[in-house]
């Protein structure tokens, strides 16, 4: 289970503290167990200022706790600080990368349910999709769900995320997909030939919706497979 600890304290020496956060992620680089930190400050009170660190659980949490670097850090965060610095241990019960949510629905919801009206709901109405196999290399939502109609009438892929990442208003998708070629592809008649390829594509949200992607797939393989290309 995923863990955080809030570090809550008051200072007027922020520079300082910055400083000092700097030289721990030096000093205990390759050692340290922490994967997450965000520093915040109080927008009403300047001198209130609070660390948010995200450990992969507990035990790594009191794992990087023992290094003589935190340690060593700390007590010149408590020189720093206007008085003692507060902890709170919290066990993460929920950790949702919204944007995730909306993506992971269009793999599902387009890709393999084939539902291509859906993109309607999960799509802002001037949506932008980035991709070099189409004629204009961009096309707009209307011209995006056809392009899925005849894909999809043509090599019926079903697709597996393997990892979507966030950071901010994008999300990156690595996928697999596999299907056969049972329809016309790039002017080529169907072999009925099985595939199976990989991809990349990322992804802005904006409101709870994708606004734009970008999409890469192994064209090269997928041709190979289908034999127009030898290997």
């Amino acid at each position: 289970m995923t863990f955080v600890q809030v570090i809550d304290c008051r200072t007027s020496r922020i520079d300082e503290l910055n400083r000092l956060m700097d030289s721990w992620v030096e000093a205990t680089r390759g050692k340290r167990t922490a994967t997450h930190s965000i520093v915040g400050r109080d927008r009403t009170d300047s001198t209130h200022v609070v660390e948010i660190v995200e450990f992969p659980s507990y035990e790594e949490a009191m794992k990087n706790s023992r290094l003589p670097e935190t340690d060593r850090i700390f007590q010149e965060m408590v020189a720093a600080c206007d008085q003692e610095p507060t902890f709170t241990d919290l066990d993460v019960l929920r950790d949702e990368q919204l944007n995730k949510i909306v993506v992971r629905n269009f793999f599902e919801e387009v890709a393999n349910k084939r539902n291509f009206d859906a993109e309607d709901t999960l799509c802002t109405p001037d949506y932008q999709e980035h991709d070099p196999t189409l004629p204009t290399g961009v096309v707009g939502l209307e011209e995006s769900k056809a392009a899925n109609r005849k894909l999809h009438a043509a090599l019926e892929p079903m697709v597996t995320i393997e990892n979507l990442i966030a950071e901010g208003d994008l999300v990156s998708a690595q996928f697999s997909f596999k299907g056969r070629h049972t329809g016309e592809f790039l002017g080529m008649e169907a072999t009925g030939r099985e595939f199976s390829t990989t991809g990349h594509a990322t992804f802005r949200c904006q409101g709870g919706r994708i606004a734009e992607s970008w999409w890469n797939t192994d064209d090269l393989g997928l041709l190979r497979q289908l034999g127009v290309i030898e290997a």
